[in-house]
């Protein structure tokens, strides 16, 4: 079995593995496209805090069944996508209905081998039916449900104003679901112009924001001073994450969609006086993958503008450092297995 292997970090290799051996609660799929995230570019270099080295990466997975549980609801050739969060079931958080934060979480590719291969059994629970899209679609369902989930933490309305800050592809997600549920006025800040000239010209986002000196000045000219209702910070990166505060308003949302190693602290007079709700948004839940991809099959989410590039499997070892080096041209990869 042909597998990307991240066997330490700037290093990705093919290598030959055995064949899964499916579970007799599991589902084969015949894994044919997987994206590519920052989750795995931060793998390649050394960046992720959760991960071992060597791993099998691949979390956004698309596939077709080729065998299934009796008296499953998956039939063998059926187009599916799976959700790569692993929960326990017994924890505080799956008692609770959130196996996206499940206290043991085995995230595929992360946490546990991932599916940047040919061949991969996952518990049933773990299959999502993706009927009706392309497998490259369905290759891009996981990432749109981090966005979306984010979205639904906010608890927003669609008179809200919303800043997006990062212009990758979980921003872009973000987004695209809060102009899913009707918000008109969304702005994007971001320090690379290429992102924000995607989002703006491929996307239809009008409001962008080239983070420097006049930033702050611009995003009040924006909201009549009064900043923005909720702030979604998709960056991952320490020092946007912290001046993000400054940008919500009184009473608004601040939710944390990027992750980083280090630690975040916020001036506490600042956060007191706006009673900021804080919200961390991790993974994804059943639910919100269903929204996924209801929304692509209704057209509300332009897949064909954000896959920008595709790739072989074998071409990977040798694209994907070229893909990191160019990062501000790519949207989403996609790779065929």
């Amino acid at each position: 079995m042909k597998s990307l292997v991240c066997s330490e970090p700037n290093l990705l290799i093919i290598e030959d593995r055995a064949e899964p051996v499916r579970g007799e609660n599991d589902v084969l799929v015949r894994i044919r496209r997987a994206g590519i995230c920052g989750t795995d570019y931060h793998i390649y270099t050394g960046n992720q805090p959760f991960l071992s080295y060597p791993r099998l990466i691949g979390h956004e997975l698309a596939g077709e069944v080729v065998e299934a549980p009796a008296n499953s609801r998956f039939t063998s050739g059926q187009a599916v996508t799976i959700n790569p969060y692993i929960a326990c079931g017994t924890c505080v958080a799956c008692r609770r209905g959130r196996p996206n934060c499940c206290a043991r979480i085995s995230v595929l590719g992360v946490h546990a081998d991932g599916g940047m291969c040919e061949w991969l059994a996952v518990p049933e629970t773990a299959i999502v039916d993706a009927q009706g899209l392309t497998l490259d679609q369905a290759a891009m369902v996981e990432f749109l449900a981090i966005g979306a989930h984010a979205v639904r933490r906010a608890a927003m309305t669609p008179d809200m104003r919303v800043l997006v800050v990062g212009a990758g592809p979980i921003g872009v997600a973000t987004a695209l679901f809060a102009r899913v549920m009707g918000i008109e006025s969304i702005t994007f800040l971001d320090t690379r112009e290429s992102r924000l000239a995607f989002v703006r010209d491929r996307l239809g986002f009008a409001q962008v924001v080239v983070a420097g000196d006049t930033q702050t000045d611009e995003l009040r000219a924006l909201t009549d001073g009064e900043m923005f209702d909720a702030v979604f910070d998709a960056t991952g990166n320490i020092h946007a994450m912290r001046a993000g505060l400054s940008y919500v308003a009184h009473a608004g949302t601040y939710v944390l969609v990027g992750l980083c190693k280090d630690d975040l602290v916020f001036p506490d007079p600042e956060f007191h006086k706006r009673e900021t709700t804080l919200l961390a948004s991790r993974n994804a839940l059943s639910v919100d993958f269903d929204h996924v991809i209801a929304s692509i099959r209704g057209g509300l989410i332009p897949t064909d503008v954000l896959r920008t590039h595709t790739l072989t499997i074998d071409e990977a070892p040798i694209r994907v450092p070229q893909l990191i080096a160019d990062a501000d041209h790519v949207m989403k990869a996609v790779v065929s297995i």
